[in-house]
């Protein structure tokens, strides 16, 4: 699935199912507690915190998934292309760590 699509099945299925977007102040506050949500499993399976019973309902992919889901809502609502955000992100990151990089010492 491209980018372009998911914005578009995301668009096409709040509309159909969830009425209407949330505001974007409140996408903004679950983007972050759904990233939350994530660094609990993180922590838990690649950190030095044990997972909890009340951890197991917790699956990362899932997590994953619905930090995704949130943000495709906040680039429709504020008509950004991800697809070309992406894009662009790609060359200022090329220009600019060319070389950094290969050149820090803690990444050999």
């Amino acid at each position: 699935m491209e980018i372009k699509e998911a914005q578009e099945l995301v668009d096409k299925w709040v509309k159909k199912y969830g009425v209407r977007y949330f505001s974007e102040l409140t996408n903004m506050t679950i983007l972050t507690e759904e990233v939350g949500e994530m660094a609990r499993i993180m922590a838990r399976k690649y950190g030095d915190q044990s997972f909890k019973k009340s951890d197991e309902k917790y699956d990362l992919a899932d997590e994953m998934a619905d930090v995704l889901w949130v943000l495709l809502c906040l680039a429709n609502q504020t008509g950004v292309d991800l697809t070309q955000a992406l894009e662009k992100n790609f060359e200022k990151k090329s220009i600019r760590d060319k070389d950094r990089h290969w050149k820090n010492e803690k990444l050999r």
